[in-house]
């Protein structure tokens, strides 16, 4: 028999919210768009036809709304993997745990998960601009290790031909999950599809040294040079792997989508980076408005 969650671990608000979202169950839709900048919640929520719900706290905006008859939610989750721990096991909390008793739902309701985010490409032939979907991706960071899972074969593979070739220190150990097949075939029409790398900082973990060293010199170059049968690895930014994962673990079905802004091989950066993302908006959600 489950045992009821203690209140240090299932945290509610005075007002009976999830602690950190700040949201009732009956505030969320099925299906769940995050995306990093809580800028662009209002990004995405401009192009719903109604909107019923508003809320924030800290980092999380959420809105919830309606195109045509869809009903859907988008929610910031902030920058990073540890951010996207809080927001994928709320969001889960609020679909599958009673909040009144603390105990599981008898129905489990699987989410769908659709990340629309910025990213920064690793080859010279992805120009800026372009939109990809990630149909997997490796993690740097050490989220998933918290978590008891068996990784599938593919996972198995992937993950350690990508270790064979690039030789990391022993304190990474990267991960690897796959995008939900079903939305990638419901949503890859119109943009490129690659393997994404997700890392758990903007500055030396991609790479970047400004002024402090790296303890990796030359990651880019390494990570772009990999290669397993017809795959490489396109681009990196900072939330798939951990989304994949998590929603992997907790059974909801998930996705990313990128606006390539940067491209690491050339050096150049979008030239209208606020447009690029309303693209990736528009083009998601003209599909997703289809789905019944």
């Amino acid at each position: 028999m489950m045992e009821k969650r203690k209140a240090s671990e299932l945290i509610l608000n005075a007002n009976g919210s999830v602690y950190h979202l700040n949201l009732h169950p009956e505030d969320i839709a099925e299906t769940i768009i995050t995306v990093g900048d809580p800028s662009r919640v209002e990004m995405v929520s401009r192009y719903f036809d109604a909107l019923e719900f508003k809320g924030n706290k800290r980092e999380f905006i959420t809105h919830t709304g309606r195109i045509g008859r869809k009903r859907l939610t988008v929610i910031s989750s902030g920058i990073g993997p540890d951010n996207i721990d809080i927001v994928l096991n709320e969001l889960d909390i609020l679909a599958n745990i009673d909040l009144q008793s603390g105990l599981p739902k008898e129905q489990h309701t699987a989410l769908q998960i659709i990340r629309l985010g910025t990213s920064g490409a690793l080859h010279a032939d992805i120009p800026v601009d372009t939109l990809l979907l990630s149909e997997g991706a490796f993690g740097l960071d050490n989220l998933l290790h918290f978590y008891k899972y068996e990784p599938d074969q593919l996972a198995t593979t992937m993950q350690q031909a990508l270790l064979d070739h690039c030789q990391f220190p022993a304190v990474l150990q990267p991960y690897y999950f796959s995008a939900d097949q079903k939305l990638v075939r419901q949503l890859g029409d119109g943009f490129m599809h690659g393997i994404t790398l997700t890392a758990p900082g903007f500055y030396g973990p991609q790479g970047r040294q400004v002024h402090a060293p790296v303890r990796i010199p030359g990651l880019l170059d390494t990570v772009s040079a990999f290669r397993i049968k017809d795959k490489r690895i396109t681009n990196i930014e900072m939330e798939s792997a951990a989304i994949f994962g998590l929603s992997s673990i907790l059974a909801h079905s998930a996705v990313s989508l990128n606006a390539i802004l940067a491209n690491r091989a050339t050096g150049q950066f979008s030239t209208d980076s606020h447009q690029a993302v309303d693209h990736l908006i528009r083009s998601a959600l003209e599909i997703i408005a289809t789905w019944a």
